[in-house]
Protein backbone atom coordinates (compact mmCIF):
# COMPACT_ATOMS: atom_id res chain seq x y z
CA UNK A 1 0.00 0.00 0.00
CA UNK A 2 1.41 3.38 -0.95
CA UNK A 3 2.14 5.73 2.44
CA UNK A 4 -0.64 8.24 1.61
CA UNK A 5 -3.59 6.91 -0.94
CA UNK A 6 -6.31 9.84 -0.79
CA UNK A 7 -4.58 12.44 2.15
CA UNK A 8 -3.55 15.50 1.28
CA UNK A 9 0.21 15.92 1.08
CA UNK A 10 -0.10 19.06 2.82
CA UNK A 11 -1.58 17.47 5.98
CA UNK A 12 2.03 15.88 6.45
CA UNK A 13 4.85 18.08 8.63
CA UNK A 14 8.00 17.01 7.13
CA UNK A 15 10.71 19.08 9.62
CA UNK A 16 14.26 21.05 8.20
CA UNK A 17 17.43 18.99 8.65
CA UNK A 18 18.84 21.32 10.72
CA UNK A 19 15.58 20.93 13.03
CA UNK A 20 15.80 17.40 13.12
CA UNK A 21 19.56 17.85 14.58
CA UNK A 22 18.58 20.74 17.07
CA UNK A 23 15.43 18.36 18.55
CA UNK A 24 17.61 15.16 18.27
CA UNK A 25 20.38 17.24 20.84
CA UNK A 26 17.91 18.60 22.98
CA UNK A 27 15.68 15.02 23.43
CA UNK A 28 19.08 13.49 24.66
CA UNK A 29 18.75 15.87 27.65
CA UNK A 30 15.06 16.01 28.47
CA UNK A 31 14.33 15.29 31.85
CA UNK A 32 11.78 12.91 32.95
CA UNK A 33 8.19 14.03 32.77
CA UNK A 34 5.61 14.94 36.20
CA UNK A 35 2.32 13.98 36.06
CA UNK A 36 -0.23 15.74 38.10
CA UNK A 37 -3.39 13.55 38.46
CA UNK A 38 -4.00 12.74 34.79
CA UNK A 39 -2.48 15.40 33.42
CA UNK A 40 1.24 16.27 32.64
CA UNK A 41 2.24 18.43 35.20
CA UNK A 42 2.61 22.32 34.49
CA UNK A 43 6.17 22.05 35.66
CA UNK A 44 6.82 19.73 33.20
CA UNK A 45 5.38 21.46 30.51
CA UNK A 46 7.23 24.91 31.23
CA UNK A 47 11.18 23.16 31.31
CA UNK A 48 10.11 21.09 28.17
CA UNK A 49 8.89 24.48 26.97
CA UNK A 50 12.09 26.51 28.14
CA UNK A 51 14.44 23.97 26.07
CA UNK A 52 12.82 24.34 22.85
CA UNK A 53 12.29 28.03 22.68
CA UNK A 54 15.56 28.95 21.69
CA UNK A 55 15.57 26.49 18.20
CA UNK A 56 15.60 28.07 15.00
CA UNK A 57 12.58 27.33 13.49
CA UNK A 58 10.54 25.38 15.84
CA UNK A 59 7.99 28.04 16.44
CA UNK A 60 7.79 27.89 12.97
CA UNK A 61 6.96 24.44 12.66
CA UNK A 62 4.69 24.92 15.52
CA UNK A 63 2.41 27.65 14.09
CA UNK A 64 2.34 25.46 10.68
CA UNK A 65 1.06 22.23 12.72
CA UNK A 66 -1.50 24.12 15.07
CA UNK A 67 -2.75 25.97 11.74
CA UNK A 68 -3.41 22.30 10.48
CA UNK A 69 -5.36 21.03 13.77
CA UNK A 70 -7.27 23.62 13.41
CA UNK A 71 -11.33 23.60 12.61
CA UNK A 72 -10.29 26.16 9.92
CA UNK A 73 -7.59 23.58 8.97
CA UNK A 74 -7.86 20.04 8.00
CA UNK A 75 -8.25 19.05 11.59
CA UNK A 76 -5.30 16.46 11.43
CA UNK A 77 -1.64 16.32 10.94
CA UNK A 78 0.97 14.07 10.86
CA UNK A 79 4.36 14.90 11.96
CA UNK A 80 7.24 13.25 10.36
CA UNK A 81 9.59 12.02 13.69
CA UNK A 82 11.41 8.99 12.19
CA UNK A 83 14.66 10.43 11.53
CA UNK A 84 14.39 11.61 15.45
CA UNK A 85 13.32 8.42 16.66
CA UNK A 86 16.01 6.34 15.06
CA UNK A 87 18.37 8.32 16.50
CA UNK A 88 17.28 8.81 20.25
CA UNK A 89 16.58 5.55 22.75
CA UNK A 90 12.32 4.87 23.33
CA UNK A 91 12.65 6.48 26.54
CA UNK A 92 14.45 10.29 25.17
CA UNK A 93 12.45 9.93 22.52
CA UNK A 94 8.73 9.87 24.24
CA UNK A 95 10.12 12.56 26.28
CA UNK A 96 10.45 15.14 22.70
CA UNK A 97 7.74 13.85 21.29
CA UNK A 98 5.61 14.88 24.58
CA UNK A 99 7.44 18.48 24.30
CA UNK A 100 6.31 18.44 21.09
CA UNK A 101 2.84 17.36 21.58
CA UNK A 102 2.39 19.79 24.82
CA UNK A 103 2.85 22.80 22.64
CA UNK A 104 -0.32 22.31 21.47
CA UNK A 105 -2.56 21.56 24.15
CA UNK A 106 -2.13 19.64 27.49
CA UNK A 107 -1.68 16.30 27.70
CA UNK A 108 -3.62 13.96 29.67
CA UNK A 109 -4.61 10.29 29.91
CA UNK A 110 -7.85 9.74 31.41
CA UNK A 111 -7.85 5.97 31.21
CA UNK A 112 -6.23 5.66 34.73
CA UNK A 113 -4.87 2.03 34.33
CA UNK A 114 -2.51 4.53 32.13
CA UNK A 115 0.46 6.97 33.65
CA UNK A 116 0.67 8.89 30.18
CA UNK A 117 1.06 7.14 27.08
CA UNK A 118 -1.45 3.94 26.22
CA UNK A 119 0.02 1.49 23.91
CA UNK A 120 -2.21 -0.02 21.28
CA UNK A 121 -0.39 -3.32 20.37
CA UNK A 122 -1.84 -5.69 17.90
CA UNK A 123 -3.62 -9.01 19.53
CA UNK A 124 -4.24 -11.87 16.90
CA UNK A 125 -6.94 -13.91 19.16
CA UNK A 126 -8.94 -11.01 20.28
CA UNK A 127 -11.94 -9.57 18.48
CA UNK A 128 -10.93 -8.40 15.14
CA UNK A 129 -13.22 -5.23 16.09
CA UNK A 130 -11.61 -3.92 19.25
CA UNK A 131 -8.98 -1.48 19.52
CA UNK A 132 -5.59 -4.36 19.49
CA UNK A 133 -7.49 -6.69 17.22
CA UNK A 134 -6.63 -6.78 13.67
CA UNK A 135 -9.78 -6.31 11.70
CA UNK A 136 -11.18 -2.38 10.49
CA UNK A 137 -11.87 0.06 13.23
CA UNK A 138 -14.86 2.05 12.04
CA UNK A 139 -14.50 6.09 11.50
CA UNK A 140 -15.16 7.38 15.60
CA UNK A 141 -14.16 10.03 18.38
CA UNK A 142 -12.67 8.41 21.14
CA UNK A 143 -14.38 8.13 24.44
CA UNK A 144 -17.97 9.14 22.50
CA UNK A 145 -20.09 8.26 25.77
CA UNK A 146 -18.00 10.66 27.86
CA UNK A 147 -20.16 14.28 28.35
CA UNK A 148 -16.67 15.75 28.36
CA UNK A 149 -14.65 13.73 25.62
CA UNK A 150 -10.58 14.90 24.60
CA UNK A 151 -10.09 17.33 22.37
CA UNK A 152 -7.11 15.62 20.28
CA UNK A 153 -5.99 12.29 19.99
CA UNK A 154 -2.55 11.77 19.69
CA UNK A 155 -0.96 8.53 17.96
CA UNK A 156 2.39 7.80 17.91
CA UNK A 157 2.95 4.80 15.76
CA UNK A 158 6.53 2.90 17.02
CA UNK A 159 5.90 -0.17 14.44
CA UNK A 160 3.92 -0.34 11.30
CA UNK A 161 1.98 -3.23 10.00
CA UNK A 162 4.87 -5.63 8.51
CA UNK A 163 2.27 -7.36 6.32
CA UNK A 164 1.30 -3.79 5.42
CA UNK A 165 -1.83 -3.40 6.28
CA UNK A 166 -3.76 -0.84 9.32
CA UNK A 167 -3.72 2.17 7.01
CA UNK A 168 -5.07 5.36 9.28
CA UNK A 169 -8.39 6.67 7.57
CA UNK A 170 -9.62 10.02 8.72
CA UNK A 171 -12.78 11.88 7.77
CA UNK A 172 -13.56 15.35 7.65
CA UNK A 173 -17.39 15.26 10.10
CA UNK A 174 -18.57 18.44 9.62
CA UNK A 175 -17.98 18.06 5.95
CA UNK A 176 -20.41 14.55 5.89
CA UNK A 177 -23.02 15.99 7.92
CA UNK A 178 -23.57 18.90 5.62
CA UNK A 179 -24.15 16.75 2.84
CA UNK A 180 -27.14 14.74 5.24
CA UNK A 181 -30.38 15.28 4.54
CA UNK A 182 -31.91 17.47 7.09
CA UNK A 183 -34.43 15.00 7.88
CA UNK A 184 -31.41 13.24 9.12
CA UNK A 185 -29.93 15.64 10.38
CA UNK A 186 -32.65 16.44 12.91
CA UNK A 187 -32.77 12.51 13.98
CA UNK A 188 -29.01 12.54 14.43
CA UNK A 189 -29.67 15.50 16.98
CA UNK A 190 -31.82 13.75 19.24
CA UNK A 191 -30.15 12.30 22.36
CA UNK A 192 -31.25 8.18 21.29
CA UNK A 193 -27.98 6.78 20.69
CA UNK A 194 -25.03 4.90 22.58
CA UNK A 195 -22.13 3.04 23.15
CA UNK A 196 -19.59 1.52 25.24
CA UNK A 197 -19.11 0.70 28.74
CA UNK A 198 -17.86 3.81 31.31
CA UNK A 199 -15.28 3.01 33.83
CA UNK A 200 -11.62 3.43 34.90
CA UNK A 201 -11.98 7.21 33.29
CA UNK A 202 -11.14 10.64 34.75
CA UNK A 203 -11.11 14.00 33.47
CA UNK A 204 -13.90 13.52 30.89
CA UNK A 205 -16.86 14.32 32.68
CA UNK A 206 -19.63 11.91 33.29
CA UNK A 207 -21.50 9.33 31.43
CA UNK A 208 -23.29 10.68 28.63
CA UNK A 209 -26.20 7.60 27.94
CA UNK A 210 -27.67 8.57 25.67
CA UNK A 211 -26.43 11.20 24.00
CA UNK A 212 -27.15 12.55 20.30
CA UNK A 213 -24.39 12.69 17.45
CA UNK A 214 -25.09 16.42 16.61
CA UNK A 215 -24.64 18.64 19.86
CA UNK A 216 -25.87 21.72 18.49
CA UNK A 217 -22.66 23.52 19.31
CA UNK A 218 -20.65 25.65 17.57
CA UNK A 219 -17.96 23.24 15.68
CA UNK A 220 -14.91 24.65 18.03
CA UNK A 221 -16.37 23.93 20.90
CA UNK A 222 -19.17 20.74 20.06
CA UNK A 223 -18.53 17.29 18.58
CA UNK A 224 -19.77 15.12 15.85
CA UNK A 225 -20.37 12.17 18.51
CA UNK A 226 -20.53 9.08 16.42
CA UNK A 227 -18.88 5.35 16.22
CA UNK A 228 -19.63 3.15 13.69
CA UNK A 229 -19.64 0.49 16.29
CA UNK A 230 -23.11 1.79 17.59
CA UNK A 231 -24.46 0.57 14.00
CA UNK A 232 -25.37 -2.57 15.73
CA UNK A 233 -24.72 -2.29 19.43
CA UNK A 234 -26.66 0.74 20.22
CA UNK A 235 -30.29 -0.32 19.97
CA UNK A 236 -31.90 2.60 18.25
CA UNK A 237 -35.10 2.76 15.82
CA UNK A 238 -35.11 2.19 12.55
CA UNK A 239 -35.56 5.92 11.67
CA UNK A 240 -32.32 7.04 13.74
CA UNK A 241 -30.38 3.99 12.57
CA UNK A 242 -30.79 4.67 8.94
CA UNK A 243 -29.91 8.53 9.55
CA UNK A 244 -26.44 7.51 11.63
CA UNK A 245 -26.00 4.75 8.00
CA UNK A 246 -26.84 7.93 6.34
CA UNK A 247 -24.03 9.68 7.96
CA UNK A 248 -21.28 6.59 8.21
CA UNK A 249 -21.48 5.96 4.28
CA UNK A 250 -20.37 10.03 3.92
CA UNK A 251 -17.38 9.55 6.28
CA UNK A 252 -16.46 6.74 4.23
CA UNK A 253 -17.27 8.76 0.64
CA UNK A 254 -14.88 11.41 1.99
CA UNK A 255 -12.35 9.75 4.27
CA UNK A 256 -8.50 10.25 3.40
CA UNK A 257 -6.18 7.13 3.95
CA UNK A 258 -2.50 6.88 4.27
CA UNK A 259 0.01 4.40 6.08
CA UNK A 260 1.82 5.63 9.12
CA UNK A 261 5.71 5.08 9.38
CA UNK A 262 7.83 4.23 12.36
CA UNK A 263 8.10 7.59 13.94
CA UNK A 264 4.90 9.57 12.53
CA UNK A 265 2.89 11.54 15.21
CA UNK A 266 -0.89 11.60 14.20
CA UNK A 267 -2.83 14.63 15.61
CA UNK A 268 -6.94 14.44 15.35
CA UNK A 269 -8.86 17.24 16.00
CA UNK A 270 -12.45 15.73 17.87
CA UNK A 271 -14.04 19.26 16.90
CA UNK A 272 -13.64 18.62 13.12
CA UNK A 273 -12.79 14.87 12.01
CA UNK A 274 -13.15 11.20 13.12
CA UNK A 275 -10.73 8.26 12.63
CA UNK A 276 -10.46 4.94 12.30
CA UNK A 277 -8.31 2.09 10.78
CA UNK A 278 -8.50 -0.41 7.61
CA UNK A 279 -7.84 -4.43 8.98
CA UNK A 280 -4.15 -5.15 9.58
CA UNK A 281 -2.11 -7.63 6.86
CA UNK A 282 -3.52 -11.47 6.77
CA UNK A 283 -1.26 -13.75 8.45
CA UNK A 284 -0.33 -11.76 11.83
CA UNK A 285 0.23 -15.04 13.75
CA UNK A 286 3.00 -16.19 11.53
CA UNK A 287 4.81 -12.48 12.53
CA UNK A 288 6.43 -12.09 16.26
CA UNK A 289 4.43 -10.25 19.03
CA UNK A 290 7.80 -7.92 18.99
CA UNK A 291 7.50 -7.52 15.37
CA UNK A 292 3.49 -6.69 15.09
CA UNK A 293 2.32 -3.26 15.07
CA UNK A 294 2.76 -1.09 17.86
CA UNK A 295 0.90 2.90 18.29
CA UNK A 296 1.40 4.96 21.48
CA UNK A 297 -1.76 7.05 22.50
CA UNK A 298 -2.47 10.04 24.36
CA UNK A 299 -4.97 12.75 24.92
CA UNK A 300 -5.34 16.24 25.05
CA UNK A 301 -7.21 18.67 26.47
CA UNK A 302 -7.51 22.50 25.19
CA UNK A 303 -7.13 24.85 28.40
CA UNK A 304 -8.96 27.15 26.23
CA UNK A 305 -11.85 25.28 25.89
CA UNK A 306 -15.18 25.19 28.69
CA UNK A 307 -14.77 23.18 31.38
Amino acid sequence: MPEINSADRNNFVDLPGELEEALTRIGKALPEWGMDGTFLAASTIERYRAELAPVPQFAEAMATLRAKLSTAGAGFAVVRLGNIAAALGEEQFLRLTTAIIAEVAVPFQPLQRYELWKPIGTKPGKDPNMTSGTGYQAHHIDLVNATMPPDYTVLLCIRPDPLGGGASIVSDARAAVERLTKTSRDLLAEPVFSYGQFFELADVGEEFRPFPVLDGEPHGRGFVRFTGKMLTQSGMGEPHANAAQELAAQLIAGQKTFTLKGGDLLFLNHHRVLHGRQALGEGQHGVAPDDRRLLLQLFLRDSSQPS
